[in-house]
């Protein structure tokens, strides 16, 4: 039965990555499964040759020698360990549980299998990633949205797309020809980021308003994302409603929580913590976003958002129960 090319390739580098010595392409010949299956020596080397190419294409460190020993020997091919295999990957715990925490973050079939190679990847390099490591608030960002894969692509390729677009209430829809710049998540929704061509302008839309299918426009490598372009801000600044903010008083554990401490300003130190004032601009959701900073949180003003908030906590807890 013949062997095919990848199987093929695939023992060529566990042969030569076992040897210390260069072997020579004959003994490669004998040693190599799917070799054997050249009807001649010339169709060998015609095979060998492409081979060795693909290797050094796809990065393998192919070296090229001789024994120092042998006398009048031929050249001989070996992979070197140090130049091939991962290097030293050093996390300090708080990485690594990072880590594991962005695993869990991501809830769509798409992303599954990457994170899992990922994850393959770090324990097999020794990093010990506790995915299942129990935590008081399971945060999770999901992306169900049926346009979300291919606007991904679709960045990731730098490949202009178009699609529908359904419009607030009163609703209706209109296609939209757009240069994707990035794919974001805010308040617990996915956005675009891109350059509308048709109004020729830099727009957020929401995946969950996309109506019907993403179709890729043109060749990919088109779409450059303008130099500073800072996703986030776009989307705060496009989404948020700049009239609807209310003061807080919160206590923050020390060097913890910094998403908060970001948006607010220390006014004492107290209880080996800082008190720290911030300006909600969404009150009525701000007690999840607050309880997932856990212990390291607690809300002293307003009540109503304290209560909010360990009501949250507490609903985390028998939950774990």
């Amino acid at each position: 039965m013949a062997i095919a090319r990848a199987e093929r390739l695939v023992n060529l580098v566990l042969c030569l990555l076992s040897t210390r010595q260069y072997l020579t392409a004959e003994r490669i010949r004998a040693i190599v499964p799917g070799y054997h299956e050249a009807p001649t020596d010339e169709a060998f080397f015609r095979m060998f040759e492409r081979d060795k190419s693909e290797l050094r294409d796809l990065g393998v460190p192919l070296e090229t020698g001789r024994q120092s020993n042998a006398e009048g020997a031929e050249d001989g091919y070996r992979i070197a360990r140090r130049d091939y295999e991962l290097g030293d990957i050093d996390l300090e715990p708080d990485e690594a549980a990072a880590v594991a925490l962005a695993a869990r973050l991501w809830d769509s079939p798409q992303l599954t299998g990457a994170v899992h190679g990922a994850l393959i990847k770090l324990r097999a390099a020794g990093v010990d990633v506790d995915q299942d490591a129990p935590a008081a608030v399971e945060p999770k960002v999901r992306a169900n949205e049926p346009a979300f894969p291919p606007l991904l692509q679709a960045v990731q390729a730098g490949q202009v797309v178009t699609f529908g677009y359904r419009k607030p209430p009163p609703g209706g829809h209109k296609d939209r020809t757009v240069e994707p710049w990035g794919v974001v998540a805010w308040r617990g929704r996915w956005y675009l980021v891109g350059w509308d061509r048709d109004r020729q302008d830099t727009r957020c839309f929401r995946l969950s308003r996309v109506v019907g299918a993403v179709k890729p426009v043109g060749k990919p490598g088109v779409v450059k994302v303008p130099e500073g372009t800072d996703l986030m801000s776009l989307i705060e600044r496009t989404q948020a409603d700049p009239h609807q903010t209310a003061p807080a008083r919160i206590w923050v554990a020390k060097g913890r929580a910094q998403g908060v401490r970001r948006h607010a300003k220390i006014v004492e130190e107290r209880d080996g913590g800082d008190v720290v004032e911030i300006d909600l601009k969404f009150p009525d959701s701000a007690a999840k976003w607050l309880a997932g900073f856990g212990p390291d949180v607690v809300v002293l003003e307003p009540e109503v958002l304290a209560k909010s908030v360990r009501d949250r906590l507490q609903g985390a807890l028998e939950g774990a129960r």
